[in-house]
């Protein structure tokens, strides 16, 4: 237990995260807060969660208003969270969340910590002010920067007020935090622009879920025979499809790849998003014998629905790059399969894919030299394709374990926590 995590009474200091979406939502901002709230309990801290009572994608799925998780107090507030259909919706929600955020870290009992992150990035705001009225340390972790991501979108101006509000914000946040973690190092360069935080400033990429996805041969995987893949080359996008990893070129070329030469090539696309559209549109429009879209797949099912892929598509919008983290690259690394990366570089990706030989790299915007490398990956012999995947492994099991990198998370959350208030 940690020395930090009672009062002089023994009585247990309370930990208070601060985040929109949280297990059984599948978003993985949620998925990476509670391994960190499970951890800090194991410490001996009270950790207690405040989170949307609602699904983040789909807002018609309701959750507990209040359990335990893993020795985790989970409170869900309501008419935090209306889906994305309506970007209007979603900042009446931020606001609804950011005011139940702000209750709770003003009466919260022996507070001694709070952790907020930029998901959504008003329950930023409401730790500041805990800070300023409680003097409340704050561990801001980024994982997304706005209005960087609506700007370079094209959903918001840059001189606009909105935009002006969100980078005031966001500098209030990083003035006030004692400490911050990014999670690469062009997120880093773009953060230290709006406010020089590399003083109190650690990069740490996210860990992968290793402990729930490992490799499931594809003779032994379920998940291909139930949705026809045996005896398919199976190219795989799986995760939440948004305007900053779009999927465009890869659509665009299994559309040119419909005929005999590729009989053999299928395209899956799995998961939710409001990218999501552009494939079920596709789908619908043109009917292609190649191309499939399912659902989010059960948590429990991950293993068998990554292993299912031959190879995994990772995507990073052009003008992202520092914005947003391309998380999905680590699910591939973790089921050993290569990856075709659709980024701009460089990027962290790229870094990844080149620096471990672990699959290929094409720019957006040419869907006919993407079916040239699509065909060049499903004629490399197993053995290579093999190879590639056990190296991407390797790199994520010697330097991104869940138990390393969570464990220094926690140790930087533990780091300056003063007397109990």
């Amino acid at each position: 237990m940690s020395d930090a995590a009672t009062d002089k009474k023994g009585r247990r200091r309370t930990f208070l995260i601060f985040s929109q979406v949280y297990p059984p939502d599948p978003a993985s901002v949620g998925q990476h807060m509670h391994d960190v709230a499970k951890a800090m309990v194991q410490r001996g801290w009270r950790v207690r969660v405040i989170a949307a009572n609602r699904g983040y994608d789909d807002a018609s799925i309701k959750y507990k208003n209040f359990e335990v998780m893993d020795g985790v107090e989970v409170r869900r507030v309501p008419f935090s969270s209306f889906g994305k259909k309506s970007l209007v919706l979603r900042a009446v929600a931020m606001g609804v969340f950011m005011c139940f955020c702000l209750y709770a870290g003003l009466i919260t009992s022996r507070l001694a910590c709070i952790l907020t992150s930029t998901s959504p990035p008003m329950c930023a705001f409401a730790a500041g002010v805990c800070h300023t009225l409680r003097r409340v340390p704050i561990k801001y972790w980024v994982m997304d920067l706005n209005p960087d991501q609506m700007i370079e979108l094209g959903k918001m101006k840059a001189d606009s007020f909105a935009a002006k509000m969100l980078n005031a914000l966001q500098r209030f946040v990083l003035k006030r935090s004692d400490h911050v973690v990014a999670l690469d190092r062009f997120m880093v360069e773009r953060l230290n622009r709006k406010f020089d935080a590399s003083d109190k400033l650690t990069i740490m990429p996210p860990w992968p879920h290793d402990e729930k996805v490992e490799v499931v041969e594809h003779g032994d995987n379920w998940f291909r025979d139930k949705h026809g893949m045996n005896g398919h080359f199976v190219f795989m996008y799986s995760g939440n499809h948004g305007y900053s990893t779009p999927v465009t070129t890869v659509l665009e070329a299994a559309l040119q790849m419909q005929g005999k030469e590729d009989a053999d090539k299928l395209f899956m696309f799995i998961g939710g998003g409001v990218g999501k559209k552009e494939v079920n549109d596709t789908i619908e429009k043109h009917e292609p014998n190649n191309i499939r879209s399912l659902p989010y797949q059960p948590f429990k099912d991950l293993k068998f629905s990554l292993s299912a892929a031959d190879v995994h598509i990772v995507t990073v919008g052009p003008d992202v790059v520092g914005v947003v983290h391309p998380c999905k690259i680590y699910g591939a690394m973790a089921v050993a399969r290569p990856i075709l990366l659709v980024a701009p570089d460089p990027c962290h990706a790229s870094d990844i894919v080149r620096d471990q030989q672990a699959g290929w790299h094409i720019p957006h915007g040419d869907p006919e030299g993407a079916v040239r490398v699509l065909r060049e990956i499903a004629a490399t012999p197993p053995e290579e394709l093999a190879a590639m995947g056990r190296r991407g492994k390797a790199f994520l099991e010697n330097e991104m374990s869940k138990d390393t990198l969570c464990g220094r998370f926690c140790d930087i959350m533990e780091q300056n926590i003063g007397s109990p208030n």
